[in-house]
């Protein structure tokens, strides 16, 4: 059985060690009331260093705000070295939109502009306290089926959870002692204006996506329900529509040219 104090020490000490090894005095990280920013926040504050939390709301609901500034509080309750702001992004989303009403911009484009100015505003705090941006994202979300914004939430320099299923993130806020309030919240991206959770956009729970991802890795046998190949289904189809997230940018080489005769 995992001792999950001890995976956030050696998480927390791997941060600490990467941080000196590069001459990082400070760990930025956005904070949106879920349970991924909690956790990964927590394991920041615990290296001792500087921890600048980011609560960055656009249009954001009134529960996931208050979450945010909830956890920001119990944090620097618990932690001396974490410093925090919020910065409203509302008035910037609103303008940059407004300036391509004629361009018929989709909601998925309006809702990855959201995440991409939030990663704009991250590196800009990071870049002026000789900091890092941390990632937030889980396992499923960055290896399974990528749920992420490209060169949004997925804009970042370090992932300390990126290795740890959904399941095993809420065992480590368990934990850490994380705000009950953010545990038992569905989990939701926060960038759409009907607050849809990622369950409604994916189609699946974590739970189930974690299962389809163990299948896809073992390869077993076993006879399956009807609901089990739905999700085997959405997990490939979502694994295969953002596969191009996952791996590394196609570049051009000039091996490919042929030589001419």
């Amino acid at each position: 059985m995992e001792d999950w104090h001890e995976l956030s020490n050696a998480i927390a000490d791997w941060l600490k060690e990467y941080a000196d090894s590069n001459q990082i005095t400070a760990l930025v990280v956005g904070v949106s009331g879920g349970i991924d920013s909690a956790v990964t926040s927590a394991l920041c504050a615990k290296t001792g260093l500087k921890t600048i939390a980011l609560n960055i709301p656009i249009h954001q609901e009134t529960s996931q705000y208050n979450l945010s500034n909830q956890h920001i509080g119990w944090l620097k309750s618990k932690w001396e070295n974490v410093d925090s702001h919020t910065i409203d992004l509302t008035r910037t989303y609103d303008r940059y939109a407004d300036e391509l009403q004629n361009h018929n911009l989709s909601d998925l484009a309006s809702a990855n502009t959201r995440a991409r100015l939030r990663m704009t505003t991250l590196y800009a705090i990071a870049g002026s306290n000789n900091g890092i941006v941390v990632g937030t994202g889980n396992k499923v979300e960055d290896f399974g089926v990528g749920f992420f914004t490209k060169y949004g939430d997925g804009g970042v320099d370090i992932s300390p959870i990126a290795d740890l299923y959904k399941s095993e993130v809420y065992a480590l806020a368990e934990a850490l002692g994380i705000v009950q309030g953010i545990q038992k919240a569905a989990p939701t991206d926060g960038l759409w204006n009907d607050g849809r959770t990622d369950e409604d956009q994916m189609g699946a729970t974590y739970e189930e996506l974690e299962w389809a991802m163990g299948q896809i890795e073992n390869i077993s046998n076993e006879a399956l329900t009807e609901r089990q190949r739905e999700v085997l289904e959405i997990y490939q189809r979502l694994h295969n529509a953002n596969s191009h997230k996952m791996k590394p940018i196609p570049v051009f080489s000039r091996s490919n040219i042929t030589a001419g005769t």
